[in-house]
This record gives structure tokens, C-alpha cells and sequence, in this order.
């Protein structure tokens, strides 16, 4: 409820039997998942009409997503990693901002689990990104979301869609509703952490895994970056469930019936 506190949190081991079974529902559109995966998966399987938004975050305790010099890899450790493919593998597809498109080079691909390979979308207003050797492999598709008047250039296999701007980005609402139209049900917002602070700004994520590493970096940018309030009246209370990924902690959070913070993707 927008305001209060959750009513209950929660945390609970993960083990990794039983994926084959998760991924078969969520291929099969429903279904009662093993009980090891049921809280963390179960509210990703059972979607609305519109796109279901669900952000990663990977941190360190001081909530540094890099260092100084930008040197990210790897903050979370290998049960993370799998866990953030584990989420590729369930969603249909998976969005960076160009600035992780441009310095991080990723690939979006399932590789440390089962699972079939999401499509891949770039948010790049202004037509930034010319590489896209190391997202464009594989028969999945391909996605370029920009700007009105930006001329990118891009390989024959990237899909073009152009949207207007409002401020310096996109609306994360027109960015859901063209992704609706697509037939995506289920997005990963993998990254940046501008970029998912974006859609949560905006009251567009509805659900964030924040994975926590017990390492103090010190310095160096945070992972989310939101407007100052004046009052902790003010601050957003989602629903959240501790999960452990071997020695590290995944929070997830529910933001349904939170309030939005306000704001532009």
C-alpha cells in the first residue's frame, strides 16, 4: 500500500533443480512452478494485456555499480550471473540503454542456463551506437528504439522504431506500448542503472531484483539515481522478498500500488 510499510518480508534458499520445469511454464503460458523457484518466478509467469517490466540491478553493499575508472566486472558472482540469465531465459525480451550498449559490448544471451535467447533493444535517442557486432548473433531479434531526427547506422537485421522525445529520452510508457505492440509480454531492463532509474521514476517497473554483493567498493556511480525527496513520507515502499544467491542477496521488489516517483525514460 502507497505509504506504509510492506507487510511482510521473506527470505528463502535458492537451489537450482527443477529449471527445466519453470522453463516449460513459462513456454506453456502457466502452471504451478517447483516450490524452490515459485516465489521468485511465480509472479513474472502470470502477466496483464500490458508488458510486465521487471529490472536487474546488480550493487555492491555501498550500492556502487562500478568503480571510478568504470570497472564493473564482476561486482556479483557466478550464482548472480546465472540468476540474471535465469531471467533473460524467462522474459521475451531484454533492454540496455545505449551507454551500456556502447562501453559494456553486451551480448544479452543466455549462456550460463537453459533457455532460449530474448530479443535484444537498444534505447539510443540520438542514434549513438554503430557497433552491434556483439548484440546482433543468433536468430533473435534485434532492436533499435530512437529518436525522430537521429540517423543510426545499423546492420539489415536490426529493426528501426522510432519514437518521440520527451526531455533528453523516451516516455517509458511509449516504450512499453511499442513493445506491446511487438507481442513482448515479459521485459528485462537489464541496464543501465540510469536507465532502469528511469523507468522507475516514472512508475514503469514493476518489479526489480536488486542483487547485492557483500563487497564495499567505495566509490565510484550508484545504481539507482532518483529525485531528491524533502520527506520520508515521500519515499516508495514496494513489497520486497529476500532470496539467497549463495553468499550474496537478492532483494525483490514489488512496486504494484506504489506511487510513482515522476519523471521521463
Amino acid at each position: 500500500m502507497e505509504g506504509s510499510f510492506p507487510a511482510s518480508s521473506s527470505s528463502r534458499e535458492i537451489a537450482d533443480d527443477g529449471w527445466s520445469d519453470v522453463l516449460a511454464a513459462f513456454e506453456n503460458g502457466g502452471g504451478e512452478l517447483p516450490d524452490q523457484w515459485q516465489a521468485l518466478f511465480q509472479p513474472l509467469l502470470n502477466v496483464s494485456a500490458r508488458p510486465l517490466m521487471v529490472g536487474q540491478l546488480g550493487q555492491s553493499l555501498d550500492g556502487r555499480i562500478a568503480t571510478v575508472t568504470g570497472h564493473s566486472k564482476y561486482i556479483n558472482g557466478d550464482s548472480c550471473l546465472a540468476h540474471l540469465h535465469r531471467l533473460r531465459a524467462v522474459c521475451d525480451a531484454v533492454v540496455v540503454g545505449v551507454g551500456t550498449a556502447l562501453y559494456d559490448r553486451p551480448r544479452l544471451t543466455v549462456r550460463r542456463v537453459a533457455g532460449r535467447n530474448p530479443a535484444r533493444i537498444v534505447i539510443d535517442p540520438r542514434g549513438r551506437l554503430h557497433d552491434w557486432s556483439s548484440l546482433c548473433t543468433g536468430d533473435a531479434r534485434c532492436i533499435l528504439i530512437t529518436g525522430p531526427d537521429a540517423r543510426p547506422e545499423v546492420p539489415d537485421n536490426v529493426e528501426v522504431f522510432r519514437l518521440s522525445l520527451a526531455g533528453e529520452g523516451f516516455d517509458p510508457e511509449a516504450i512499453r506500448a511499442l513493445l506491446a505492440e511487438q507481442g513482448f509480454r515479459r521485459v528485462l531492463i537489464e541496464g543501465g542503472g540510469a536507465t532502469i532509474s528511469r523507468f522507475l521514476t516514472n512508475g514503469s517497473l514493476d518489479r526489480l531484483h536488486l542483487l547485492i554483493a557483500p563487497i564495499i567498493i567505495g566509490a565510484g556511480p550508484t545504481g539507482l539515481q532518483l529525485p531528491p525527496i524533502e520527506t520520508i513520507d515521500e519515499a516508495v515502499r514496494p513489497r520486497t522478498t529476500i532470496h539467497r544467491l549463495g553468499e550474496e542477496v537478492l532483494i525483490d521488489c514489488d512496486f504494484s500500488g506504489c506511487r510513482p516517483i515522476g519523471g521521463s525514460a
